[in-house]
């Protein structure tokens, strides 16, 4: 029997959202491919067994790693590894004196590593997803969905190439900066980033939470599902874990 193991390290810790939710999901994706053998951890400690990885995936919410895992990030990414960002590893939060939600950019090489920084987001809404390159590997076969979501105001750096947008200009309530994107458009919701030799796939789509996941603010939440309930978000997931170990050979801007 040939030895064809793709190490995937998962990185799963998403403050406000429902972490074991989507970690319970994304094994189950990962589990299809019988090649693929998994670590999951909380945090970006472990910047060796993350760079021994074909693929880093994360579903994270004001996680920041450390200055020297952040170095290690980069290396990762120069030296050809691929990291599949989703919704909100963009995110860095704080909240004012003024009890306003911030965030302050406090990791800015993690961010241009990303390719965005978010910034805030307005209420969960129906939205209509376009494909932007639709002759894209990742994107042939997709057309136009609606999903209900979260979406993302974000500052984008570097070089990204889009390949999902969608429109929205509702102010982000409770937010420090809540008018920021109101007046731009359209927002990458999917894009790949290059970074060196490698390159990031980053999807805003995928908003969960359960019903303790707001405590001490909230005793019990309603639970949110939203992309998470579409076949389709589960269809970009399973496109991007095959571009992430491989079977989608692409680049930025191929």
């Amino acid at each position: 029997m040939t030895d064809t193991r793709l190490n995937v390290y998962l990185v799963c810790n998403a403050k406000y959202h429902d972490t074991n939710f989507a970690r319970l999901e994304l094994l189950k994706l990962l589990a299809e491919h019988e090649d693929v053998w998994v670590r999951v951890a909380e945090s970006y400690m472990d910047i060796d067994a993350i760079k021994a990885s074909r693929l880093l995936i994360t579903y994270t919410c004001d996680l920041c790693p450390s200055v020297a895992e952040q170095e290690g990030l980069a290396e990762f990414l120069e030296g050809g590894g691929r990291w599949f960002a989703l919704h909100g590893t963009n995110g860095l939060l704080e909240f004012t004196d003024g009890g306003e939600l911030d965030t302050p950019d406090r990791a800015p090489r993690l961010m241009r590593l990303l390719g965005s920084r978010f910034v805030a987001h307005p209420a969960i809404q129906q939205l209509a997803i376009r494909v932007r390159d639709p002759e894209h590997p990742l994107m042939q076969g997709i057309d136009e969905f609606e999903v209900e979501d979260e979406p993302y105001y974000c500052e984008y750096s570097g070089s990204i190439h889009t390949l999902l947008e969608a429109d929205y200009s509702a102010p982000s309530e409770g937010f420090a900066r809540a008018d920021f994107g109101t007046e731009q458009g359209p927002h990458p919701q999917m894009y790949v980033h290059p970074v060196g030799a490698g390159d990031v796939l980053y999807l805003t789509l995928g908003h969960s939470r359960g019903k303790y996941d707001l405590q001490p603010f909230v005793d019990v939440a309603p639970v949110q599902r939203c992309a998470w309930e579409s076949p389709m978000y589960y269809e970009l997931l399973r496109r991007g874990i095959r571009w992430g170990i491989g079977t989608h050979e692409v680049r930025g801007h191929s």
